[in-house]
C-alpha cells in the first residue's frame, strides 16, 4: 500500500487519477526547488504530471526543465505517495500518485520555460520544513537524513 499524505478523502467527492513525477535535486548540500512568482512562499519539489504517451523519466526531465531551467541526470526512483487534493489549475479534484526521484542537477539552460515559475536553491536542512505538502516534506526530510523515505513507497 502506498502511503497517503494530506487531506482526508471526501466520501461524496469524485476524484480523477493523476500520476506525477517530482525530483529531489541536491548539489553541495542545497536543494534546487521551484516556487510560483506570485506566491514565493509556495515552495515545491520540481515536477508535475505525466502526459499521455510519456514515460515517467521523460516527464521528470521535461517538468524539471520547465520549472527550473535545469537539465538533470542520474535519476533514481525513491518511492511514491498519494494525495487527494483540489487542483485549481485543472478545476478538478485529483487523486495524485506522486513518484519521487533523486536526480543530479547537471546545468542550467536559462530561466524556467513554464510561465510564473522561479527556480531557487535552498540549504537542504531549511528546505524540508518549507515544502508545500506533507509528502514532499517527508521525502526531503528522509533524503536529508540519509534514510528510506517511507516503508511502502
Amino acid at each position: 500500500m502506498i502511503r497517503r499524505y494530506g487531506e482526508q478523502v471526501r466520501r461524496a467527492q469524485s476524484y480523477r487519477h493523476r500520476a506525477g513525477v517530482y525530483a529531489i535535486l541536491e548539489r553541495g548540500g542545497d536543494l534546487l526547488l521551484t516556487c510560483k512568482e506570485d506566491d514565493p512562499s509556495d515552495i515545491q519539489l520540481p515536477g508535475g504530471g505525466i502526459d499521455p504517451g510519456e514515460s515517467p523519466l521523460q516527464a521528470l526531465h521535461r517538468e524539471v526543465f520547465e520549472e527550473t531551467g535545469w537539465r538533470i541526470g542520474a535519476a533514481r526512483r525513491l518511492g511514491a505517495f498519494r494525495r487527494f487534493v483540489f487542483m485549481p489549475d485543472y478545476d478538478m479534484w485529483g487523486e495524485k500518485l506522486c513518484h519521487i526521484y533523486r536526480a543530479r542537477p547537471v546545468r542550467p539552460h536559462g530561466p524556467p520555460s513554464e510561465p510564473g515559475h522561479r527556480a531557487l536553491w535552498m540549504p537542504m536542512r531549511d528546505a524540508a520544513p518549507r515544502l508545500g505538502n506533507a509528502g514532499d516534506r517527508a521525502f526531503a526530510r528522509a533524503y536529508a537524513e540519509g534514510r528510506p523515505p517511507c516503508p511502502a513507497g
